[in-house]
């Protein structure tokens, strides 16, 4: 059978590769590039680390509204569907590049595979609640990292071609793992001790966009005082520049890491701060305290297990949570075995 696999920003790219290992045993797979993440350190960094295989084709459709953004990788959706005549096209999480594979494909007759369906977070306002309602309805199979976004999908009618596989970013950090600790050195280049510094990542437009929210999180590591490493996303850069905003010398503000890089960091932080749904997760494989800087998530497992805090973006719920939030001993599997990627290869090999 052939596929048509779509990857657009840095989450993507990581779940491609074990589905792509899994998947190129017996089929073949159109690797298409969306370049809704372009620059080095958000994409070609991602495929080189990683070594997954050269996309086929890159849509090149860079920055810009969400309209235009989506416009561009539909245009360019269809004509590589249309040329390539595949069995079923894959789709990834919630990003713009999901839903324009979605409808290019569901226009064009062409079943729908969805990774990561039904998580919700009921926030409206966010774009990629939008696009992950939109995705799931138009797919013919949903593969769900877990019981609760299977449920999701049933409370919306969604019940045919459902199946629970767990999440394939946990088949990829097990793998890469001990490849990251031998080859980062990041540790060393930072200076930073295992255990005694926070990370802290910071991208979605309703943090970067909005300035009262975005001073109050800065207010809030200017006064934690403990060593904190912020790989820069370059909308946050650009965000913080034009509020004037500064640091204090306890904030390493550095370029986005590269995967095995961000790995390593993650897993000898004490705590990781985040608006991210891929660190978010990450965060809890690692078994470390996160505090999620949004009002909602879509991860609620991660929350509901008692890893994870939303503390939006209010200075002082930061602030006290950074020194008072405390997980359970117990560290149930809520997000799959690391096996995911298989089982998704299965099912679709039927």
């Amino acid at each position: 059978m052939k596929f048509v696999s779509v990857v657009g920003a840095r989450p993507e790219f990581v779940q491609a590769a074990p589905v792509s290992w899994a998947l190129r045993k017996e089929h073949i797979e159109v690797l298409v590039h969306t370049g809704q993440h372009y620059d080095y350190a958000m994409s070609q960094a991602f495929f080189d680390e990683l070594g997954v295989p050269a996309p086929n084709y890159n849509l090149e459709a860079g920055s810009g509204s969400h309209a235009r953004q989506t416009a561009a990788m539909l245009v360019g959706m269809e004509e590589v569907l249309l040329k390539e005549a595949p069995d079923a096209i894959i789709i990834r999480g919630d990003t713009n590049s999901t839903v324009a594979g979605a409808l290019a494909a569901s226009k064009l007759g062409i079943p729908v595979m969805h990774i990561e369906a039904g998580e919700r977070s009921f926030a409206r306002h966010m774009p990629e609640e939008i696009n992950r309602v939109v995705a799931d309805h138009l797919s013919d199979r949903c593969f769900c990292v877990s019981t609760k976004s299977a449920a999701h999908l049933a409370a919306e009618g969604i019940t045919a071609g459902v199946s629970v596989t767990g999440d394939v970013m946990l088949d990829a950090s097990l793998h890469y793992r001990e490849i990251a600790r031998t080859k980062s050195d990041i540790l060393a280049r930072l200076q930073l001790e295992p255990g005694r510094f926070a990370l802290v990542t910071m991208h979605r437009a309703n943090n970067t966009d909005d300035p009262q929210r975005l001073r109050a999180i800065v207010a809030a590591l200017n006064t934690v005082g403990e060593r904190i490493v912020f790989p820069v996303h370059p909308r946050t850069r650009k965000a913080l520049e034009a509020i004037g905003a500064s640091f204090g010398t306890h904030v390493l503000a550095v370029e986005p890491a590269g995967y095995y890089d961000m790995m390593v960091l993650e897993e000898h932080a004490r705590l990781i701060a985040t608006d991210s749904g891929g660190v978010q997760r990450e965060a809890y494989y690692f078994a470390k305290p996160c505090l999620t800087l949004r009002d909602e998530t879509e991860w609620t497992e991660t929350v509901e297990a008692g890893w994870n805090v939303l503390v939006g973006a209010d200075c002082q719920k930061i602030v006290d949570a950074w020194f008072h939030f405390q997980p359970p001993a117990a560290h149930p599997p809520v997000l799959g075995d690391g096996t995911a990627a298989q089982k998704i290869a299965a099912i679709l090999s039927e």
